[in-house]
């Protein structure tokens, strides 16, 4: 029956001009029908250089909305209209125009998870492999980096000679995992690794033997000598490195770790949105687009 569906799923793309983008959170059966996957601003500019008329996001919202910032021109259905993400919907444009005012003096620096709307009155986009990077090389001191405090105060540590203003926000899945936790896998798991992403809380990501991207976890997993590694991030990662690394052992940190947002798509969504019965088509002004764009364009001047 999968294999039925995603047979067609293939059918229909090729047939009709359309590529399939799939974060990396979403379920085996999705990234095999995908044409690319990864993190979600790496999808975006793949999505930017592929010829297809229409791309189909298998992730959340703003990951859609971004790649229709980068390619205004493609027709961008988002598969499940109900994926959205809660760290991306935490922060509006008015919340932040607020906080600017009160510190006009201060660069605002978005992660790229935030929503179109957001990032037309920010400065700089970044995502969780550049930040330090892109923040580096501000020549302004004050910073005021958002949504995420947790990647917010990773940034800081690395960079003390910046001033790094945070508002309280970030992903829960990741934010909710304790030094506890992290302990006790340790100890569970007294040979393994621990990579675990930025968003989580101070006080994991001092445990981690490795803090980076999804995409640089899965880089050092399947690169490292190492034969066992304890996954900090959402829990379809340490399930994709299995296949990919059978002679390795992978073990989640916390079976907490799973981002429902990501979880709703699924591969009859896809064969829905591949087909045209299903999705959402995400729509932008042309003023939205041009305003978002610049703080992208700023990070891929910098980075």
């Amino acid at each position: 029956m999968i294999r039925d569906i995603q047979d067609e799923i293939i059918r229909l793309k090729k047939e009709k001009n359309i590529c399939i983008l799939a974060h990396s959170y979403q379920a085996a059966e999705i990234l095999e029908v995908a044409d690319y996957t990864g993190d979600s601003f790496q999808l975006s500019v793949m999505a930017e250089k592929t010829d297809a008329d229409t791309v189909i996001m298998c992730g959340v919202k703003f990951m859609a909305e971004t790649v229709k910032i980068l390619s205004p021109e493609k027709k961008v259905i988002l598969a499940n209209p109900y994926a959205g993400c809660p760290m991306a919907e935490q922060m509006d444009k008015e919340l932040i125009s607020s906080v600017k005012e009160q510190f006009p003096d201060y660069t605002v620096v978005a992660y790229i998870n935030t929503t179109a709307e957001l990032k037309t009155i920010c400065d700089v986009c970044v995502t969780s492999s550049s930040a330090v990077n892109i923040v580096s090389k501000l020549e302004n001191k004050n910073i005021l980096f958002i949504p995420d405090c947790n990647l917010g105060s990773y940034v800081a540590k690395q960079l003390p000679d910046k001033n790094i203003k945070l508002l309280q926000g970030g992903c829960p899945t990741h934010a909710k995992i304790t030094e506890a936790e992290a302990l006790k896998a340790k100890a569970l798991h007294p040979e393994a690794l621990l990579l675990v992403h930025p968003e989580c809380v101070p006080k994991v990501t001092e445990k981690a033997d490795y803090v980076g991207s999804t995409s640089g976890i899965m880089n050092f997993a399947e690169k490292s000598d190492h034969k066992e590694f304890i996954i900090g991030t959402e829990v379809s990662i340490a399930e994709h490195l299995q296949y990919k690394c059978p002679d390795k052992k992978f073990y989640p940190l916390s079976i907490d770790l799973m981002c429902h947002n990501m979880k709703i798509t699924t591969l009859m969504d896809v064969l829905n949105a591949v087909n045209g019965t299903g999705g959402t088509e995400i729509s932008l002004s042309d003023d939205m687009i041009k305003s978002a764009k610049r703080c992208i364009d700023k990070m891929i001047e910098l980075g």
